[in-house]
């Protein structure tokens, strides 16, 4: 038996935390899982937090540990699809079905991205003087 009764142990390590998982023997000889949480607060401190399973209790410990992770892994897997089903519905409500014929057959033509809205915008290329000057000419050319 090793130091405080402790048979075994194993360590995990997170961010900022760490667990212990020690199976421990009492002094009457009853084996329990203690499950110990330090967490660094402000530096050097550390909190500490445990919980003991006795050996008798554990079925029913890792039952309810059985479940809570089912319930996680479900609640997930519905989110996933949630978010699945609204961005298909998104895409379904403002997707562009463009087609075009050819050869007197429908083909459906893929989105190059480019919104059209069926308005012709026309930009003059000419700087300002260039207006002006024309300006000029039109109205010198009436009289």
């Amino acid at each position: 038996m090793g130091a405080r009764g402790e048979l075994f142990t194993t360590q995990v390590y997170l961010d900022n935390r760490s667990y212990f998982f020690n199976v421990k023997e009492n002094r009457t000889g009853d084996i329990f899982l203690q499950i110990v949480e330090s967490k660094s607060r402000d530096g050097a401190d550390f909190d500490r937090h445990q919980i003991a399973i006795f050996a008798e209790d554990m079925q029913k410990f890792l039952q309810g540990m059985d479940k809570s992770l089912s319930f996680i892994d479900k609640a997930r897997r519905a989110r996933v699809k949630a978010v699945r089903e609204k961005k298909a519905e998104k895409e379904a409500k403002y997707a562009k079905k463009l087609y075009y014929v050819k050869d007197g057959e429908k083909e459906a033509k893929r989105d190059d991205g480019i919104k059209r809205t069926g308005r012709v915008h026309i930009v003059s290329k000419r700087s300002g003087a260039d207006k002006a000057n024309d300006a000029a000419q039109t109205s010198g050319e009436e009289n």
